[in-house]
């Protein structure tokens, strides 16, 4: 499968470090490929900083994509300091998704001058891409409306986690499980779910309910918080605002460091 980078982005939103944050997706995208690992062809979604937020969200308005897409906003605690993620995304059978668009752009803006400030200070522009994520096409069997459909979700990201980590010689992030309630309410479901993850240090991934229906498995595949993945299936919100406040807290900083 060909992967998709967004034609004439440049022409859309001028961002400094938006080539080498392109490069590098296209590269570890490859890697991930040749693991045996399935992508969708476009990215899940694009996470930029930037302020005041419409230097990003009019031009994607432009392009056709709906700000506030999911009618929330999602606080996002990063380097200690208070961030507003609002989703943008592009509808079912748009054009722009042929031309290798995101389906999601996830505009991040600091709500104060302390969260300016550490914004910029390290130099990267504003805005900046902070990260780009690909969507891992679900496995055979894999669904939401039974406990065997989310297993076999669940397992499948388990054992993707593990080969893309070797594939690009880097230590993964967290394991964030956005799952359906029904599975997380029954003790024995949850049993059933955390042999499934036996293999991941108890640290290392974070099991919560999906508001909304539907599930969101992410990890990062980079130091930094460069590149991330996710499989997600009949979700009806962009994000999950737990997922949100752990990975805005835990696994994104300004400051991205070098694999």
């Amino acid at each position: 499968m060909n992967i998709k980078i967004p034609e004439g982005f440049s022409d859309v939103l001028q961002i400094r470090n938006a080539a080498e944050r392109f490069s590098e997706a296209e590269n570890v995208a490859n890697r991930i490929l040749a693991s045996g690992v399935a992508l969708h062809p476009n990215m899940d979604h694009a996470a930029i900083f930037t302020d005041p937020p419409h230097l990003v969200a009019g031009p994607l308005k432009r392009i056709g994509y709906v700000a506030g897409w999911d009618t929330r906003c999602y606080p996002s605690p990063v380097d200690g300091c208070d961030f507003i993620n609002v989703p943008s995304g592009l509808p079912d059978g748009h054009t722009a998704l042929d031309r290798g668009w995101f389906r999601y752009v996830a505009v991040v803006h600091p709500v104060d001058q302390a969260g300016r400030d550490e914004m910029l200070r390290h130099g990267y522009g504003n805005p900046f891409i902070h990260h780009l994520t690909w969507g891992i096409s679900p496995p055979e069997g894999a669904e939401t409306s039974s406990l065997a459909g989310v297993v076999a979700a669940v397992r499948y990201m388990v054992c993707a986690r593990d080969r893309i980590g070797a594939a690009l010689g880097n230590t993964p992030g967290t394991l964030i499980l956005a799952l359906p309630a029904f599975v997380l309410e029954n003790p024995k479901t949850r049993d059933v779910l955390s042999e499934c993850v036996a293999s991941v240090p108890g640290n290392s991934f974070q099991l919560e309910p999906m508001q909304g229906g539907g599930l969101l498995i992410q990890f990062f595949v980079l130091t930094g918080g460069r590149i991330e993945v996710a499989l997600r299936l009949n979700t009806t919100q962009t994000f999950n605002p737990k997922s949100v406040h752990k990975i805005s807290q835990d696994e994104i900083s300004t400051h991205q460091t070098d694999a």
